[in-house]
């Protein structure tokens, strides 16, 4: 079950990572180019009451703090590094703060609860693969006895 997970999160490791790099990619191009506004980037009225003019901020901010920590840790998952699961978590924490503070300022999309279950899915996979999620259908207890009387000193 643990192998199954670790394919499972490289694989939500890697969806994350490529389309958030493409989103960011698009944000930038489309806020540059006024010809690729309209079919790549949200309309302005989105960023109304946020520190943002342009969604060249919010693209840079996408590749870097979405796509750059998911592609970190799905190479430390790959690679088993020490800390893979600390990172495979933490980047599933980003991707739901990501969609929290998007929710704020851009109305509901079903890209949204796409990312949302990306994120969530992250995190239970990386408690599956560290075995927390593990359980068995009976648990096991042992009926063993001590062969020492409790008044007997341990040292005779």
């Amino acid at each position: 079950m643990v192998r199954t997970a670790s394919i499972v999160l490289l694989s939500v490791l890697a969806f994350v990572s490529v389309t958030a790099l493409a989103g960011g990619i698009a944000l930038i191009a489309g806020s540059l180019d006024p010809a690729l506004g309209s079919v790549l980037v949200p309309p302005m009225e989105y960023l109304e009451g946020s520190p943002f003019t342009s969604y060249v901020v919010p693209g840079l901010a996408l590749i870097v703090l979405v796509a750059g920590s998911q592609a970190l840790a799905f190479f430390a998952v790959l690679r088993h590094a020490g800390r893979a699961a600390f990172l495979a978590a933490a980047t599933g924490f980003a991707c739901l703060i990501w969609i929290f503070i998007q929710m704020v300022f851009i109305p509901f999309s079903p890209l949204q609860a796409v990312y949302f279950t990306a994120g969530m899915l992250e995190l239970g996979l990386v408690l599956v693969h560290l075995g927390v999620l593990d359980f068995e259908p009976y648990p096991r207890r042992s009926t063993a006895t001590s062969a020492r009387r409790p008044t007997e000193p341990a040292g005779r």
